[in-house]
């Protein structure tokens, strides 16, 4: 059966007319699916009984409730979703004084495989639909506190773009959440043609992924650098407008003894000299099978004053949810499925 939950304005124009409802049907259904966040069909109660009927033939509503929840100490919370028979998905809810950011999933699994994260290490199972991406936003018990949604949980978001987009524009649409871009945030690796696209289409915050401001070490920290490299990011962000309406960061995860030496501070400046960005520095969690190691916060410290000091604005991200592996580059279903 069809999902509603996921589907565009134009779509549900398209369901109204195909069972033979009035026009303005699609604008009451995606009325009570997106501002009233209904949890079924019979809800819909400006809908004539034998109308709710005929749409409960063809469609159900899509939304389904996480099937577990990791507590952190820190008020972080780690949903864990069933989007098949088989396959799961994380998503995690950080709660701050003044803000409560939810992280989203795009894939099950990663196909970038970047060393650093336990995603990649899970392998690659499948894109999640736009139903399945919407759902982790429309089910969380905290859905009418999030201030901010970040696509930074499993998978590639770009890689999935299609999907994304369509997202998006529900989450900003004037029929669907009216958010306004700026509390949306898409995190990348950077996919060729992928990225240039989500620029243009999009006016959401974009953080990329570098870890390394040299190319052959961040090729080997992360794969995707050899089909689409940082130099070619960077060529590509210098012609768009990224101002006070739509923020550039660059994620940085500084490793003891491989990227935290001022070597790699002087180099972040060269390169990213004239780009209007901000430079996020991320502790390491560590992961099982993997040999890197976090700095402590006095090497943070310095490496960050560094970068503002010569015109790189930088800051230090609070780590959350470690405990219940639910910080950066923790998430992966290979444990999360184990506790049901």
């Amino acid at each position: 059966m069809d999902k509603l939950l996921g589907m565009k304005y134009e779509e549900m124009q398209q369901v109204a007319k195909d069972l033979g409802m009035p026009g303005f049907a699609a604008k009451q259904i995606t009325a009570w699916l997106y501002d009233k966040k209904i949890s079924s069909i019979d809800e819909m109660s400006n809908l004539s009984l034998a109308f709710r009927e005929r749409l409960k033939e063809r469609y159900e509503l899509g939304a389904s409730a996480p099937v577990n929840a990791a507590r952190s100490q820190d008020g972080t919370v780690k949903y864990l979703f069933q989007v098949s028979d088989k396959e799961f998905v994380e998503t995690v809810y950080i709660p701050e004084e003044n803000r409560a950011t939810l992280c989203v999933s795009s894939q099950v699994g990663c196909r970038m495989n970047c060393k650093f994260c336990m995603t990649g290490k899970q392998g690659f199972s499948s894109n999640l639909t736009a139903n399945q991406i919407l759902n982790q936003i429309y089910s969380v018990p905290e859905r009418d506190r999030l201030t901010n949604i970040v696509f930074m949980g499993m998978g590639e978001p770009l890689d999935n773009l299609d999907e994304l987009l369509k997202v998006l524009e529900i989450l900003t649409a004037d029929y669907g959440y009216r958010w306004s871009p700026k509390r949306i945030t898409v995190s990348t690796v950077g996919v060729r043609k992928a990225f240039r696209r989500f620029i243009e289409q999009t006016s959401c915050h974009v953080a990329v992924s570098l870890h390394s401001p040299f190319p052959a070490q961040r090729a080997s920290l992360m794969p995707a650098e050899k089909g689409y490299s940082l130099t070619e990011i960077i060529d590509v962000v210098r012609n768009y407008d990224f101002s006070k309406q739509r923020r550039l960061s660059f994620e940085y995860i500084l490793f003891k003894g491989v990227n935290d030496s001022l070597v790699y501070a002087k180099e972040l400046v060269k390169i990213l000299r004239g780009v209007a960005c901000r430079v996020n520095l991320i502790r390491f969690h560590a992961i099982p099978g993997v040999d890197l190691e976090g700095v402590d916060m006095e090497i943070m410290l310095a490496f960050r004053d560094y970068l503002t000091k010569h015109g790189v604005f930088a800051t230090i991200r609070a780590s959350r949810g470690e405990d219940v592996f639910a910080a950066c580059g923790m998430l992966s279903t290979m444990q999360g499925k184990d506790s049901l």
